[in-house]
């Protein structure tokens, strides 16, 4: 199973919060919304490919990571990947755009779920207001994994993450 990442910055912006996003620009979900993120390096902790991964692509130093979600996605009845969801409000520095990613900063409140993946506007809302979230969501229709259907899901809130690492 692949085991990845989703980071999630957060910033104050007058009377509502802003979520750092990323417009996909290669790779699985290209052309989607989500959090930065990607697929942990043999070694490496969710943790620090959360870091990492934030850094390489849109040069955002993020600290003070929160875990605030452990979502299974499974394929055809199979375990596919393993995402681990972080989130921040501590970071240094300003996004730019990378070969891998458009940033911008987005209202919580706006949130373009109709250019996200399918099960996002079930888990997200959530993560954003503060959150804990265990998930596992089944897809069908085989490879690739972002044209494959939707088709059910299982969510818990209010979860213990310590020790999921």
């Amino acid at each position: 199973m692949i085991e990845a990442t989703l980071c999630f910055p957060l910033r104050e912006a007058g009377d509502a919060d802003e979520v750092l996003l990323i417009e996909k620009r290669r790779g699985l979900g290209e052309g989607w919304y989500n959090g930065p993120g990607g697929k942990c390096e043999p070694g490496e902790t969710p943790r620090e490919c959360a870091v990492r991964e934030t850094e390489e692509e849109v040069g955002l130093e993020v600290r003070a990571l929160e875990k605030a979600g452990e979502l299974t996605f499974l394929l055809d009845g199979e375990g596919h990947t393993r995402c681990h969801v972080y989130r921040t409000r501590s970071f240094a520095g300003e996004p730019t755009a990378s070969e891998e990613a458009y940033p911008e900063w987005v209202s919580v409140d706006d949130v373009p779920y109709d250019r996200m993946w399918d099960d996002d506007s079930l888990w997200l809302p959530g993560v954003l207001a503060g959150k804990t979230v265990a998930g596992e969501f089944r897809f069908e229709g085989g490879e690739p994994l972002d044209e494959a259907e939707f088709t059910d899901h299982d969510l818990e809130w209010g979860v213990s993450l310590e020790g999921r690492e």
